[in-house]
């Protein structure tokens, strides 16, 4: 007789509807996600872009006193590594600020659209580095940056892609160029565009 009470207890507990508590989480928690999806990333650091734009103008000052081109190209690889630095930090002080989580799904969808340009762009420079082309470097990383700016820009606020396209705008015109104009378009691409814009953003969107 214990046995059967025991079974019709459990099948009764099993027949019970969920809590009203349960069901309220779960649809906290799938409102939430949606909503996480939905937004955009908007930790993308205009000061930080400020910064990387007077970087990118100080490099380009030094690269043109360079006579070797590996100086040369030396100089634009420290620059290349301290501007991922200055972005990566700002970005980071950005979004303890704005209280947004850089492991958000907006986050992590503008990082993953942002870097399969820039990894070609390192692939690329080795191939053309190891053949010789050396006068076409720098349309090479003024296209392959505005088209990482842009994809992970589509996850971002307006003035992102925008900017990304000017970069695809100047890389275009640094392939019609003669090669001594290199390190200015680098000045006005990397430099002063990143200003611009960084200023842009920084003033609209909150840093």
């Amino acid at each position: 007789m214990a046995k059967i009470q025991a079974i019709q207890t459990k099948e009764s507990k099993a027949d019970q509807p969920p809590s009203l508590h349960g069901r309220a989480m779960d649809n906290l928690q799938f409102i939430r996600k949606t909503m996480e999806r939905s937004t955009h990333f908007t930790a993308v650091p205009g000061y930080g872009g400020i910064f990387m734009g007077l970087t990118a103008i100080g490099a380009a000052f030094i690269a043109n006193q360079q006579v070797l081109i590996k100086d040369w190209l030396i100089v634009w690889a420290v620059e290349a590594v301290l501007a991922f630095a200055i972005g990566l930090f700002a970005m980071w002080q950005k979004s303890k600020i704005a209280n947004v989580l850089l492991n958000s799904a907006p986050a992590k969808k503008f990082a993953m659209s942002f870097l399969p340009p820039l990894i070609c762009a390192f692939v690329i420079t080795i191939g053309l580095w190891r053949l010789g082309h050396f006068e076409t470097l720098i349309p090479v990383w003024i296209l392959l940056y505005g088209a990482a700016v842009i994809m992970g820009g589509s996850f971002s606020v307006k003035s992102v892609p925008i900017m990304g396209w000017c970069f695809i705008a100047l890389g275009t015109l640094a392939f019609v160029l003669p090669a001594n104009f290199g390190n200015s378009m680098m000045a006005l691409s990397f430099g002063i565009l990143h200003i611009v814009f960084g200023a842009i953003i920084a003033r609209r969107f909150g840093g």
